[in-house]
């Protein structure tokens, strides 16, 4: 099976992406052996803030000396991205030769997985293989019925910032979508939260009190900001000092004591990890595309966030990273997505929009978001590719000026391509 051919099988159009319930995938892994249970987990879920949590506490686990595996979703540029072991990104080879593996389990059980249940059995299957001590794993949406949540207990249940995203699935208010998060708490695990209004922490509380299980919330009166520049942060958190912060914006602390706290809990566990691992781990983590600096002349900042509450953290960001500038804005959007909100409160911060279309069968043309970005009384330019966006904004925005590209995670693969073009 070649790489296409296992990426064709994987995406196959008649599959349903992400479809809640745990039958089909606790099937699959039941005729694989249920490889998942050779792994000790740390599962984290929440609206905004997953990836880079589980980036960070990878990232200190891995300075630890544990062989650390790393389930995150989406990709920005190759599959492969979403599954690591190590920092190393799962194979071409290793993608194929497990998915002929799952192929035929797959295609025998009662009903055909979803693709994000096939990546999960494939990445369960790998992690297994490559004998990791500890895998990270971020839920794909939701908690209590997502696909992830067949494993065990894990070590430790994390829940990060909630927000309203996939309200058609997950509840049209906080209270309903961390019920569903909080699904992912079993006895036996710790839970580590960010804290959140009163009504949604006592969510939290009462399945922890109902299950046994130690709540941890994460200490955010203690973070002190000490200096930032587009280098990272610099800040103070309980007992720590100076810690150092590649990771740009206020929200990012808030993450990094929700991963501090996680580090601390893996400790009373038993796992052997220092405060300098926890140091190290901090300092070196990288998560690509929240409000990344990809290069200077002029300023080229990238940004995923899509959703109500990481346009707040990008409008914190523009504030107090760009203050004064002028931004050449290139962005693009899924259609199913509430992109009112997106723009209302960037566009007094531009000079100008510059749409493209992302590469994602729910995107909204560019032709359509550039008629739309049109109230706001800034010049619009729709492009036929990301190609001609980034070479169009590099051009727009000058030696001195700044381009900010925000909308879509979907895009920046092809944003980093265009890029690495000029």
């Amino acid at each position: 099976m070649t790489l296409d051919e296992a990426l064709h099988y994987i995406h196959e159009v008649c599959w349903k992406g992400s479809v809640p319930g745990l039958e089909r995938i606790s099937a699959l892994l039941d005729v694989m052996g249920h490889p998942e249970r050779q792994c000790k987990f740390v599962h984290v879920t929440g609206t905004n803030g997953k990836g880079s949590t589980c980036a960070m506490v990878a990232s200190i686990l891995r300075k630890a000396g544990y062989r650390t595996g790393l389930y995150t979703s989406p990709y920005l540029i190759r599959f492969n991205e979403r599954i690591q072991v190590n920092g190393e990104q799962i194979s071409d080879k290793d993608i194929c030769e497990l998915t002929e593996y799952i192929k035929p389990m797959a295609d025998s059980i009662f009903e055909r997985p979803t693709e994000f249940e096939m990546v999960t059995a494939l990445g369960f299957e790998y992690f297994a293989r490559q004998h990791c001590d500890i895998v990270v794993c971020e839920v794909g949406m939701g908690g209590e019925f997502d696909a992830t949540n067949v494993i065990l207990p894990p070590e430790a249940a994390v829940i990060c910032n909630i927000g309203l995203d996939h309200t058609e699935v997950l509840g049209d208010t906080l209270e309903k979508i961390a019920a569903t998060k909080a699904g992912i708490i079993k006895p036996g695990c710790d839970a580590v939260i960010y804290r959140e209004k009163p009504s949604v922490e006592a969510v939290f509380e009462e399945r922890c009190e109902k299950l046994g299980v130690p709540l941890h919330k994460a200490d955010f009166d203690s973070l002190q900001l000490l200096s930032h520049s587009l280098e990272g942060q610099v800040f103070d958190w309980e007992d720590f000092k100076s810690l150092q912060l590649p990771l740009l914006g206020e929200h990012q602390l808030h993450n990094a004591a929700v991963a501090l706290t996680t580090a601390r809990v893996l400790q009373k566990r038993g796992w052997r990890i220092t405060d300098e691992n926890i140091r190290e781990g901090i300092e070196t983590v990288r998560w690509p595309g929240r409000f990344e600096l990809m290069r200077r002349e002029p300023m080229f900042i990238i940004d995923g966030g899509h959703n109500p509450q990481c346009i707040e953290a990008l409008v914190k960001n523009i504030e107090d990273y760009l203050p004064g500038r002028e931004l050449t804005v290139l962005t693009g959007v899924l259609g199913d997505k509430d992109f009112h909100c997106m723009y209302r409160d960037v566009a007094r911060y531009a000079k100008e929009f510059i749409t493209i279309t992302p590469a994602n069968p729910r995107a909204l043309p560019a032709d359509k978001l550039a008629e739309y970005l049109r109230q706001f009384g800034r010049p619009v330019t729709a492009c036929q590719s990301a190609e001609e966006g980034v070479r169009l904004a590099v051009e727009h925005a000058g030696r001195d000026g700044v381009v900010l590209c925000y909308g879509s995670l979907y895009m920046i693969g092809d944003i980093d391509a265009a890029l690495g073009k000029l």
